[in-house]
């Protein structure tokens, strides 16, 4: 068997479509990312944002505090931004600076601007199924799944990982799909009994290639959320992609999947928060 590559530009190209027209119609829409690192992937990422954002017609301003920014200066820039009618969507970028949690000093976004997810109240009443955004990459594994038709109702989805960013909103949205959802982690016993299992395996554990051919029921929908750099600067994601190809239905490459969608619904996102806030 040979996977069905469940690529992520063209549903990256619809969001983008979807966030175009939000933007015409509502006018100026700002986006705000705060930096306080150092990491060159980072820097990476926010550059590319920063292009992605121009190409829809969205104001993208970076405020960088340095590697050496505390808490009680990040959480005030926040604010800050909250508090700006010009901006209509907040990042705080990661990875923070040692000792800072990300979960603490989201909680200084708006929650109507905070169109990452990173705020514990967003989680919490995307748990609760009320209105809020979610971390756009666990947004954006649905996002994906949907484009390629796979049915999420009555399937079997396991996630691998449970981190505040992925793991466990993801299950919330996949619940909220009526799939059947369990989470495993680093602690999880027996891992590829349970994930084998799957109609529908997330491997979101940020481990290289944790996931091979072994861990997968043949025939099953595998999206690889990881994004590890290798030494010759290119990406490795979380599955085995030669070993699980060979047994999966379809799996999302590294690079090309996930992110390009991620990227896409941020910026869907962000316009759609400036009109709710118009």
């Amino acid at each position: 068997m040979s996977a069905r590559p469940l690529v992520g530009r063209e549903a990256a190209a619809v969001l983008r479509g979807l966030a175009v027209d939000v933007v015409r119609r509502v006018g100026t829409v700002g986006l705000a990312v705060v930096i306080a690192t150092d990491d060159e992937s980072a820097a990476w990422y926010v550059r590319s944002l920063v292009a992605a954002t121009e190409k829809v017609g969205i104001s993208c301003g970076v405020t960088d505090l340095g590697a050496a920014a505390g808490g009680t200066q990040i959480a005030a820039t926040l604010r800050a931004r909250s508090n700006d009618a010009a901006v209509h969507g907040i990042i705080l970028q990661t990875p923070l600076p040692a000792g800072l949690r990300l979960a603490e000093l989201a909680a200084d976004i708006e929650p109507a601007k905070d169109v990452d997810g990173a705020n514990p109240l967003s989680l919490g009443r995307l748990t609760a199924g009320l209105p809020a955004f979610a971390p756009a990459t666990a947004e954006a594994v649905v996002k994906l799944l949907e484009f390629h038709r796979i049915e999420l109702a009555g399937r079997r989805a396991v996630v691998v990982g449970r981190s505040a960013v992925v793991g466990k909103p993801l299950a919330q949205l996949l619940l909220a799909r009526d799939a059947t959802v369990t989470v495993c982690h680093s602690r999880t016993v027996d891992l590829a009994v349970i994930t084998r299992e799957a109609d529908v395996l997330v491997a979101a554990a940020g481990r290289p290639g944790l996931i091979t051919g072994r861990h997968v029921r043949p025939g099953a929908v595998v999206i690889d959320v990881g994004t590890s750099p290798t030494a010759d600067g290119g990406l490795v994601g979380d599955v085995d992609a030669t070993s699980v190809a060979d047994v999966a239905g379809a799996l999302s490459p590294v690079p090309g999947g996930l992110g390009p969608v991620t990227t896409a619904q941020l910026l869907y996102n962000t316009a759609a928060a400036a009109a709710a806030l118009s």
